[in-house]
């Protein structure tokens, strides 16, 4: 048992300062004022930085010099949480993107294997695709986007445990496939599509709620269609947003966040270069047989198509405060309470309350990440 003490504490209820978050084991024990704080207690001087729950990632293809796809293995995912915890990411969804069936299944046996292992860090398989549109594949290749079969949705349904979300477009799936997957607990988001706002709406009454990179492959809102980006608004469902100041624009973010409130989740959408040592790592990478270019710390494909992002979660929530003007405390809850809830494992992670695991991220008031907690370790982190 350890008290994290001289921070600011976010429990993204309240703002706490002269407090102490007691660890115990795995858990967060009890949030108490600091004069009551027994003397022989093991204390951490968090040096007067900002203690939050730790951040939540929906979308990471890959980070730290690797990619899910392509190397579906253990080494993969354990490197994507080293470089995550750099940044304060302390859960996330491994993403893969379409593919062949085989790999996906060789995903899903990956994830679930790593899932068994340990806790409370990868929280599930994100799929993003292969159920798109071609007209808005963005990187993913085509060859692979395909409709649903039966025998592939069921064995998805089977594994509902291991799978927590599958980006599809309403336009290619039929009602009864997006109902299925849906009554099965996996998230049904809507993405990589050129839908109308009737499709996706119709989408979302048969259970999608949720959105994958707004704005990014996806119909947008003209005078005479509202596409997927309106019914978005219109239908109060989940959304994720990468606020690295290429895929959106920042008063995009704004809006969006006026409208859908509790509803816009921050979401890297990264790839190998985030959290890398660019130093060493090339100005490539391959995704899916595609070569992805990196530069200025946007990334891109042959013809410009935006290939992924390297942002980080906590340069998102910098971006936010700075570029956006989000107050920093609502930030923070866009990249831990939100997509907690988003995925229904808010009654354990997400924020800072006595009895939820002890997953937490430290930073100072320069958006540099000094130290994570996750299951209840804590790590000092030497800022850059």
């Amino acid at each position: 048992m350890y008290a994290l003490t001289n921070c600011v504490i976010y429990t993204t209820e309240s703002i706490l300062v002269d407090h102490a978050v007691i660890i115990e084991n795995e858990l967060v024990k009890s949030i108490i004022p600091i004069n009551e704080l027994p003397s022989d207690n093991r204390c951490i001087d968090l040096n007067g930085n900002n203690l939050t729950p730790g951040f939540i990632d929906l979308q990471l293809n890959g980070c730290g010099g690797v990619m899910f796809n392509g190397a579906e293995t253990q080494q993969t995912l354990l490197t994507m949480q080293a470089a995550n915890l750099k940044s304060g990411t302390t859960s996330y969804l491994p993403t893969f993107i379409t593919d062949c069936d085989e790999r996906m299944k060789k995903a899903l046996d990956v994830v679930r294997e790593y899932m068994q292992i340990t806790d409370n860090e990868v929280l599930g398989l994100h799929l993003e695709g292969p159920y798109i549109n071609l007209v808005k594949k963005g990187i993913h290749r085509a060859e692979f986007i395909r409709e649903p079969n039966t025998e592939m949705i069921d064995l998805i349904c089977a594994n509902a445990d291991i799978i927590s979300q599958i980006t599809l477009a309403p336009e290619m799936t039929p009602d009864n496939v997006i109902a299925q997957l849906s009554n099965a607990g996996i998230v049904v988001s809507l993405g990589h599509s050129n839908g109308t706002y009737q499709q996706a709406t119709n989408a979302i009454k048969h259970g999608a709620s949720c959105a994958t990179h707004l704005f990014n492959a996806m119909s947008s809102i003209t005078g005479r269609e509202p596409g997927i980006v309106g019914a978005v608004y219109d239908n109060n469902i989940y959304a994720g947003i990468i606020v690295d100041g290429f895929h959106v624009d920042y008063v995009n973010v704004r809006l969006s966040k006026k409208i859908m409130g509790d509803k816009l989740i921050l979401v890297t959408d990264a790839t190998a270069p985030a959290g890398a040592d660019i130093e060493r790592f090339s100005n490539q990478f391959d995704f899916v047989g595609t070569t992805v270019y990196y530069k200025d710390g946007k990334c891109f494909g042959e013809d410009g198509t935006l290939g992924g992002s390297a942002v980080t979660m906590i340069e998102s929530i910098q971006q936010c405060v700075k570029f956006v003007g989000i107050p920093l405390d609502e930030a923070i809850r866009m990249a831990t309470l939100y997509p907690a809830k988003a995925i229904s494992v808010n009654h354990k992670l997400g924020s800072i309350h006595s009895g939820k695991i002890a997953n937490l991220a430290i930073f100072n008031n320069d958006y540099q990440v000094t130290g994570t907690v996750v299951n209840g370790i804590y790590t000092h982190h030497h800022s850059r």
